[in-house]
């Protein structure tokens, strides 16, 4: 299995400087890492979220989405079902409309990740969930998993990516799927 890279943020701080991504969302001279991510809804619409810290500082955290890296011809829904499965034992999941997109760029494990992440929604009604298959980086940067109420993820003082998954998740709940993947705007840390 590939390596399934980063599970970390896209924090936006500043303005891209030399030799890093543009405005547009396109990495200088890098090619931008497909990336797929599921938006797991539990019964009571609870968000399943997975704990994550820099591997060389366990001290920053930060809380994201199941998901990652295209392996070779997969489609990006077939990765989102198949890193749902690896970094939470679920199976048999079936994907919803592609909710989110946004591109980002930041460093993590001694290197700089340029992604195109896609934001599928899914459903489930089995909430016992544990990391199955994970990548060497995976195991050396992740901490756990947890369900999430919309409530909790306003409210929390932690780190949780994409920045904007308060407000994404609010107005998921309250007005379905937009009919539209939504583009959120680039993120670089």
């Amino acid at each position: 299995m590939a390596p399934s890279g980063p599970e970390e943020p896209c924090e936006p701080r500043r303005p891209p400087g030399p030799g890093e991504p543009s405005g547009s969302g396109e990495p200088s001279g890098t090619a931008l890492r497909k990336v797929a991510r599921v938006v797991l809804l539990d019964p009571d619409d609870r968000i399943l979220l997975m704990h994550g810290y820099e591997p060389d500082d366990p001290g920053t955290t930060w809380w994201f989405t199941p998901g990652g890296g295209l392996e070779g011809d997969e489609s990006r829904e077939e990765a989102a079902l198949r890193e749902l499965a690896e970094e939470t034992g679920l199976t048999g999941v079936r994907l919803g409309p592609l909710l989110w997109r946004r591109t980002c760029s930041f460093p993590f494990a001694g290197r700089r990740w340029h992604q195109d992440e896609w934001y599928y929604l899914a459903r489930t009604t089995r909430t016992e969930v544990a990391p199955g298959r994970l990548t060497e980086l995976e195991s050396r940067s992740v901490a756990g998993l947890r369900w999430w109420t919309s409530a909790e993820v306003s409210t929390t003082r932690e780190t949780v990516y994409p920045t904007r998954l308060a407000e994404l998740l609010r107005t998921l709940l309250v007005e379905g799927p937009p009919r539209t993947p939504v583009v959120l705007p680039p993120e670089y840390a």
